[in-house]
Formats: structure tokens, C-alpha cells, sequence
């Protein structure tokens, strides 16, 4: 994924390298692990998760195809980033990314994680979705 050359709208993807941990990149090690409770953001507490290992491929398709039938996308504010969703529906997937900006104002997506949705997950992105296109189209 780092030297695919995806872009999403218009924008490059970039992914994150450093810090590396057990030997792998950030973003990808942010893409196969998972943590052991949503509050730890430790990273060398992260265990692989065989769902996202199984799946890390999908990413980039998730990507190309965001704007495609079976795919949602939004915006969403986590603190002060405005991250970009993707959610393959029928898989129960998703793809999350930052919108980022240079100091010479380039414009850019940074791959922050992608996972497989459960149940309380799929409501809340649904109501997020849903809240988002809803105020869009005021």
C-alpha cells in the first residue's frame, strides 16, 4: 500500500512508518494488530488480529472503490482530525483515514487503520453516516 499510489478523491494515500514496532511500520502494524482495550494507546501492547491480517488486502480495494455501490463514505471529527471513513458494507469493514496538509499546503489522506465492524459498531456508523450526508445536503 505504501507504493501503490492510491488516491482518494483526488488526494494521495500516505501511510505512517515511524515509530516502528516489532519490527513493522506504524501504519501497517496499525492495520494487523489490534489493541487490548480502546483506551490503550500503547502500541507495544497491540497483538495481531488474524480477522485484519486475513483482510489487510482489502484496504486498498476499499479505497479505489469508496465511491462505488456496497461502499459508504463520510467525514467524521476526532478531536482536532477530520477522518475520512469507508465502510464496505456487505463485508463489514472499514477503512479509516486522516485528512492532512502539508506546510506548502498539499493535500493528503493519511491510512490511519482499517478493521471488521461488530454489532454496536454498525449502529454507530450508521447514525454517523446517516447525520453526515443528512447535514450535507442543507
Amino acid at each position: 500500500m505504501a507504493h501503490a499510489g492510491l488516491t482518494l478523491f483526488g488526494q494521495p494515500v500516505k501511510v505512517r512508518f515511524n515509530p516502528t514496532t516489532k519490527k513493522k511500520g506504524y501504519g501497517f502494524w496499525h492495520l494487523i494488530s489490534e489493541a487490548p482495550a480502546q483506551d490503550n494507546r500503547d502500541e507495544d501492547d497491540r497483538t495481531p488480529d488474524l480477522a485484519r491480517c486475513e483482510r489487510v488486502r482489502w484496504v486498498a480495494w476499499c479505497i479505489e472503490h469508496a465511491e462505488s455501490c456496497g461502499f459508504s463514505w463520510w467525514e467524521n471529527q476526532r478531536g482536532r482530525e477530520t477522518h475520512v471513513v469507508i465502510w464496505a458494507e456487505a463485508h463489514d469493514f472499514a477503512v479509516v483515514l486522516a485528512k492532512r496538509e502539508t506546510q506548502e499546503g498539499t493535500r493528503y489522506c493519511l491510512l490511519k487503520t482499517a478493521y471488521c465492524l461488530r454489532g454496536h459498531t454498525i449502529r454507530k456508523f450508521t447514525k454517523e453516516r446517516d447525520a453526515f450526508w443528512a447535514a450535507r445536503k442543507d
